[in-house]
This record gives structure tokens, sequence and C-alpha cells, in this order.
């Protein structure tokens, strides 16, 4: 939490250049909020979130190599003091399910005026809840209603097959996801073919397309 008179110190982390500087412009403009960083990739966000400590680490869901949900949840275990806020274009209840599960804040649409993003801001700095009027309302009728993720969602997988399916719809092999998990081949093969299965989708281009519904990777821009 931050005190009286401290600026709030935030890293951004979003792989929109022309947004990212845009927010980070406005960001600058609000008194008491220093940007201590900013990155366009998931596992540079966990990174910078560890070296910086930082109050509040504002996260895009859709970033290459780790995306902003598992980072979400990296930082929420490795770095415990520093605050989460989801920044997105997806008002869907799966995905602000998802974002809390992993440990955020807060869960604020890209779509946000001025005034609205400095008090999801401020608020999420002192450990406070932020939810984006257009997507409380679902959550709460869902949360009361019981509901879960349907057939073949992506809550149906754990944080590691996410970062799997990732990594596989962003075209690396095997060995290479392997490496860069630091998962044996076979383990990585296990989580393919569990994917496949929770999923009920039986080929890799099956998996790049779901991926890219799910926002998990992006087609090229």
């Amino acid at each position: 939490m931050t005190g009286v008179g401290t600026p709030i110190r935030v890293v951004l982390a979003d792989d929109h250049t022309l947004f990212r500087a845009g927010l980070r412009a406005l960001l600058e403009s609000l008194p008491d909020v220093e940007v201590v960083g900013e990155t366009d990739d998931g596992q540079e966000a966990l990174q910078l979130a560890i070296a910086r400590q930082p109050h509040v680490v504002l996260l895009d869901i859709t970033m290459p190599g780790l995306n902003g949900l598992t980072a979400a949840a990296r930082i929420s275990r490795e770095v415990p003091g520093t605050r989460i806020m989801i920044l997105s274009m997806h008002a869907d209840e799966e995905y602000v399910r998802e974002a809390l599960q992993a440990g955020a804040l807060g869960y604020l649409l890209k779509e946000a005026r001025r005034d609205e993003l400095e008090f999801a801001l401020r608020a999420v700095a002192r450990g406070e809840p932020y939810l984006s009027p257009k997507v409380t309302r679902p959550v709460v009728d869902g949360f009361v209603g019981g509901g879960v993720a349907g057939a073949g969602s992506i809550g149906r997988l754990t944080a590691r097959q996410r970062e799997v399916l990732q990594l596989i719809a962003e075209g690396h092999p095997t060995k290479a996801i392997a490496a860069r998990l630091s998962l044996s081949v076979k383990t990585v093969e296990a989580h393919r073919a569990t994917i496949m299965k929770r999923l009920d989708i039986h080929d890799v281009p099956g998996l790049v397309r779901y991926a890219i519904r799910a926002g998990l990777v992006t087609v090229e821009r």
C-alpha cells in the first residue's frame, strides 16, 4: 500500500507499441504516478516486477511468450506485495474470472476513460478490487448463479497447460517448449495430449485456431 505523498510505482506490459506509448503518457500525466518499467512481453513483465517492486503491474492478456493471465499468477506468487490490474479489450465473464483466479485485483477495459483509469489504478494500489462496470454485472450474475466455464473453454486448462498451449500455437517445437519451461519432452507431450482431450480438439491446427479465439495469441498484425 502506498503512503501519503508516495508515488504509485507502475510497470506496464502490453504488446501494442502505440497503445503502450499512449498509456504511458497518460499515466505520467497523473499526479503521484511513476512508470518504472514497460515491456511487450509477459516474461519480462515478471522480471520487471521482481526487479522494480512496483505497487501495480498493468497487464494485457495477449502477449507473446507468457500471456497476461499466466504472468499474473507468477507475479502474485513471486512478488506478493505487488498488485495486478488486467487491461483488456475482452469483456467476457470467462476472461474476468480467469484474471481474478490468477491473482489480479483489478480488471479494466481498454475503452475506459482517463478518470476511470485513474480511479481504478488508485483503488488497486490501495489493495481494493476494481472491475469495469461493463464486466461487473456478468461476473456477479455468474457467481450468484453458480456458473462454470463451458465445455471447451480455457477454464478447463491449468496455468501450465495454458503456457504449453500458447507456445504450441506460437509455433514452438516440442523440444523448444520443454527447454523454455524446464520440462521433459515427455511431459510436454503429456500436456499436449491432456489439452487436446479437455478441449476436444485433435490436431495442432485446431489448437492454434482455439488459442487465437481464446486470446492467448494473435494473428500477425
